[in-house]
């Protein structure tokens, strides 16, 4: 078609009838879709019938729920935290909260106040590394 020989009306009057088109184009797909994950959905309990499985059983497996009694699953406020580490035991990490054992230990062997809030930042200043 040539769209150079098209008056104005003739041109908005193609363009209407592309957005119809579209708009009912966009209704079929998410139709064909929806219709395409339930019939995977359908091939998927079968399957696991067919295997004898208990299908609540396998859905918690998929949906990876943790165990009772695992740790729970950490809020994604996209903070980020200092981590300081005990450069004599790379295995000692502070990140925040309530202060570790070791880290008290060490505070008092260098004559700091585990509670005090400005021999806390002294100490992880002077004493801890950071870790990135």
């Amino acid at each position: 078609m040539e769209f150079e020989n098209l008056s104005v009306e003739d041109i908005q009057k193609q363009l209407e009838k592309l957005d119809r088109n579209r708009s009912d184009l966009e209704k079929v797909l998410e139709q064909r879709q929806q219709q395409a994950k339930y019939d995977l959905a359908q091939q998927i309990k079968d399957m696991i019938a067919e295997r004898g499985y208990d299908l609540a059983e396998m859905v918690r497996l998929i949906s990876g729920r943790k165990r009772r009694g695992a740790a729970p699953a950490r809020r994604a406020s996209g903070r980020q935290y200092t981590k300081y580490m005990d450069p004599d035991n790379p295995a000692n990490i502070y990140v925040r909260g309530v202060i570790p054992g070791w880290m008290k230990q060490k505070m008092q062997e260098q004559g700091y106040d585990p509670g005090s809030k400005q021999d806390r930042e002294a100490f992880k200043a002077n004493s801890l590394q950071v870790v990135e």
